[in-house]
């Protein structure tokens, strides 16, 4: 794949793997990139440094933590560069990225870059947030992020990435998996952590209500409208706007959404004067967008806007490692005040909560955990007081080997 925003570059990549017997495909941009890197396989990248919508450095460090042994080769566009003869040996070099990135020659705009440059948390710590991963790596967590798998070290490192940065944030995840602690966490590594962070959840207001909270109106702009309101992007103002389950959004807004993006105003209902507002958008979602793309529910031009970072959070079920320690947070903070010793989580019962599947994820064990501490009473919390569908569930064999296969569908009947 040729990443960058100058067509005769990318043409002129093309042309050079063609001769050496390589497949190549070109995209416009990092975020097009990945995209693209979501939707299938890829042998290797050759990135331009001067790409037009994200830093190609930062976005090399993400690639090394989402796609481990993607071959990634920086070149710079600006950098006039010499012929690619194919390799001389007829081409069987193309059959390896590396191999052809050798034989063929081009001013690099730095040293080849290795499949796994850096992990993003080893790159960018937090002082005073550690925590630990499997098989003894450290990682550096975000403040109020529990846990010990390095996929919580990876985020934390995208979050530090993307922070300083007024690029669109776009959080994938199912329910229950954190996406609002991330949008929080973004804000506050932000320089905008001391201005609003407002929160719109597009599915729990009415579709009829939906674009006069987001915009606002002026009095007098229908029926009722007895004074003027400014909207929540308005409240935004200096700080941050996030856009909860963004996959429910009308259709009717969708467009009126993407020009405020675009053009960084917005217009009130009843006013004909634009307003320019700095607003950082972070939006959320537990649906797969490029499937209501496809089928027509969501623009494809909005859905570019706003995933040019996306951060897709795992199920709990595929990170068993933080089960423990955030059962044993959430009991702290359920005991926090009290008087009394604070009760302790038998070997019986930790062994139960790593072999169930969480379909509800960190939400439902967190509930689960407060169910189980209030029937304990002060008590050694045992596997009966957690709700007796979750032993069930594990009897059965719905245990971590078969987790990849739970859905939220077969498992709501589980929740507390």
């Amino acid at each position: 794949m040729v990443a960058s925003g100058d067509p005769g570059f990318r043409k002129q990549v093309l042309e050079a793997l063609t001769a050496a017997r390589q497949d190549g495909i070109e995209v416009c941009g990092g975020a097009e990139a990945l995209l693209q890197l979501e939707s299938g396989p890829c042998a290797g990248l050759v990135l331009d440094r001067n790409l037009p919508d994200l830093d190609a450095e930062e976005l090399v460090v993400m690639l090394a933590a989402q796609y481990p042994q993607l071959p990634v080769e920086m070149l710079d566009s600006e950098l006039s560069p010499l012929a690619w003869p194919a390799p001389a040996d007829g081409g069987s070099t193309a059959r390896d990225f590396r191999a052809l990135m050798q034989a063929l020659r081009l001013p690099r705009a730095s040293e080849p870059l290795p499949a796994a440059v850096v992990r993003p948390a080893a790159a960018l710590p937090a002082p005073g947030a550690a925590g630990a991963a499997g098989a003894g790596t450290a990682v550096e967590l975000l403040p109020g992020m529990v846990g010990r798998s390095a996929h919580l070290g990876d985020i934390s490192g995208l979050v530090r990435l993307v922070a300083p940065r007024r690029t669109p944030v776009l959080i994938l995840g199912e329910t229950g998996t954190g996406k609002e602690m991330i949008a929080h966490a973004v804000h506050e590594a932000s320089t905008r952590a001391d201005r609003p962070f407002v929160v719109v959840n597009c599915a729990a207001i009415p579709e009829s209500l939906l674009e006069s909270e987001l915009f606002g109106y002026v009095r007098g702009a229908f029926t009722g409208a007895v004074q003027s309101r400014s909207g929540r992007i308005l409240a935004a103002h200096t700080g941050t706007l996030f856009l909860d389950e963004i996959g429910e959004l009308p259709l009717n807004l969708q467009s009126k959404l993407l020009r405020f993006l675009q053009e960084g105003e917005l217009q009130r209902l009843g006013s004909n004067e634009p307003q320019k507002v700095d607003v950082r958008v972070i939006a959320a979602t537990n649906v797969d967008l490029e499937t209501k793309v496809e089928a027509g529910e969501f623009r494809r031009d909005l859905y570019y806007r706003l995933a040019v970072f996306p951060v897709e959070l795992q199920a709990l079920r595929q990170r068993p490692a933080d089960i423990v320690p955030l059962a044993r947070h959430f009991l702290r903070h359920l005991h926090a005040g009290a008087e009394t010793p604070q009760p302790q989580i038998s070997p019986e019962a930790m062994d139960l909560l790593e072999q169930y599947p969480w379909p509800g994820n960190v939400r439902e064990l967190q509930h689960g955990l407060e169910r189980a501490y209030i029937l304990a009473g002060g008590r050694t919390l045992a596997p009966t007081h957690f709700p007796a569908a979750i032993a069930w569930q594990v009897k059965r064999g719905i245990g971590p080997r078969r987790a990849e296969q739970w859905t939220e569908a077969t498992g709501t009947h589980a929740f507390v």
